[in-house]
């Protein structure tokens, strides 16, 4: 567990450019961002104003063109993929817009995944995995396969696998936008209730404002600078 205040996830004048045939397309440019233990975070900006490129290079997916990144105060460009794999594994949780769930495995597996990963004994990783599906208001569903839950069902159980590593940061890329309003709402109050009680913190790219004004900060990206 972080401690109140210290700094999970840094990066320091990031840019990244595309190279599109002739073109540079630069679509960060000097994104300077500290996130401490607990805090929540919205990022919000019009479409193409580079938050998921920014979500990508702070969990070490992409590489930026300039500028660093510390993840645990480790630069991810700096090490291997293996390493970085690990590295993300024990360090940070994802939720994505759509859940990515895997469609052979039921939803305790999908949520015991990131355990089992790291080789960690089944048995454990599945009762861990049933413990947060009851957090998550799935415990009755907990052996169903994704096919066979709702929408808002798929993303609890996303939620519940993001948080199964009890990651230092959880990064949320439009985790409400593929929801109707009211399976969005609860799935914004879980997340906010759960960023309470795991202390974990919570870096949100979203267009949706109802949520990103329930968190305790919002940047936003203009010309691939952060607004303050």
């Amino acid at each position: 567990m972080s401690k109140a205040g210290e700094v999970v996830l840094r990066c320091r004048e990031l840019c990244k450019t595309y190279v599109q045939g002739d073109a540079k397309v630069e679509v960060l440019a000097g994104v300077s961002l500290d996130i401490v233990a607990g805090e929540t975070v919205a990022l919000v900006g019009t479409s193409g104003s580079g938050k998921t490129t920014l979500l990508h290079l702070l969990a070490g997916l992409d590489d930026p063109t300039a500028g660093r990144v510390e993840l645990g105060g480790t630069d991810p460009a700096g090490i291997s993929q293996r390493a970085r794999g690990n590295l993300r594994n024990r360090t940070l949780g994802f939720v994505y817009q759509f859940h990515h769930l895997l469609g052979e495995f039921t939803a305790e597996e999908n949520v015991a995944m990131p355990l089992l990963i790291r080789r960690h004994p089944s048995a454990d990783a599945i009762e861990r995995a049933r413990a947060l599906l009851e957090r998550v208001g799935l415990a009755s569903r907990a052996r169903h396969r994704p096919s066979e839950l709702s929408g808002g069902e798929r993303q609890r159980a996303a939620v519940a696998r993001a948080l199964i590593t009890r990651p230092t940061c959880v990064l949320a890329d439009e985790p409400t936008g593929n929801l109707d309003r009211r399976t969005a709402e609860s799935i914004q109050q879980l997340l906010i209730e759960l960023n309470e009680e795991f202390g974990t913190s919570l870096v949100v790219a979203t267009h949706d404002v109802a949520l990103a004004g329930k968190l305790g900060r919002v940047l936003r990206l203009v010309d691939g600078g952060l607004e303050r």
